[in-house]
């Protein structure tokens, strides 16, 4: 299946060992650091065998969210974008971001009080954006961002969500016209030319998934979703992702692409 998004470069962060620290409201228990790292290894050598050249940062030890780096910043073709995240305890993650996005990006553009913005509300589908209110994204947040991206010739739309966390832990856009998502997404008309691939209600964490390149990169054991997205034509690498789905997080949030 032909993709019409081309992505060359990738951004990753080690887990830091205090990972068991992060904010997260999942049951599942504490994530096992030395298991995070595999699982991060692996995820490292998905990206590039989609054909990325991946930079790899060093933990940051004062910050047990930091390997979550999509929530700190945006890349598009033609700028990045820093955030402002909405937690407190992220806030200061954006100082550390930002020399490698300047090796990389001309253009740096910033979210600034009183916004809030975490990148994982952010969906890119071509030159369109959707930016998902939530939590930790507001609407001041959103109209800065709306005024950034404007001036670079993008559209955006916003969503109103509720009951997630992000916008990107219930849709993913996976090229070619194809939108995975919650139930509860199905019917909202922004969404309405799409082909939707519907994630059942038992696998709803399987809705966070990234199309990069060639491949999809697909969290290991949603074996209904899974079929599905086969059945489309789509190529996928599922990867375990168990250490950080206990701290909120999926495939998309450990990497900023571009």
């Amino acid at each position: 299946m032909k993709n019409s998004k081309k992505f060359t470069n990738a951004i990753v962060r080690v887990p830091a060992s205090n990972m068991i620290e992060g904010i997260t409201t999942s049951l599942e228990g504490q994530p096992d650091h030395d298991l995070a790292l595999l699982q991060h290894q692996s995820y490292v050598e998905a990206l590039k065998r989609c054909g990325l050249d991946v930079a790899i940062l060093d933990p940051l030890e004062d910050y047990p969210d930091s390997v979550f780096v999509e929530d700190v910043a945006i890349c598009t073709s033609k700028c990045a974008v820093i955030t402002n995240p909405g937690a407190d305890s992220r806030n200061a993650e954006t100082a550390f971001i930002e020399p490698a996005l300047s090796a990389a990006f001309s253009n740096i553009e910033h979210i600034k009080e009183p916004g809030t913005l975490d990148g994982g509300d952010i969906m890119m589908v071509g030159d369109h954006f959707f930016i998902g209110l939530s939590a930790r994204t507001n609407r001041a947040g959103a109209e800065e961002l709306i005024r950034i991206l404007s001036t670079y010739g993008y559209s955006v739309s916003i969503i109103e969500i509720e009951g997630l966390l992000h916008l990107k832990t219930g849709i993913a856009y996976l090229e070619d016209n194809i939108m995975l998502m919650h139930e509860n997404l199905a019917d909202h008309p922004e969404f309405a030319s799409y082909t939707k691939i519907i994630v059942p209600p038992e696998e709803e964490y399987a809705a966070n998934a990234i199309r990069v390149n060639d491949f999809v990169l697909f969290p290991s054991g949603y074996p209904v979703t899974a079929e599905k997205l086969r059945r489309t034509g789509l190529k996928l690498i599922e990867l375990p992702m168990s250490e950080f789905r206990k701290l909120d997080g999926g495939l998309s949030c450990l990497s900023l692409r571009w």
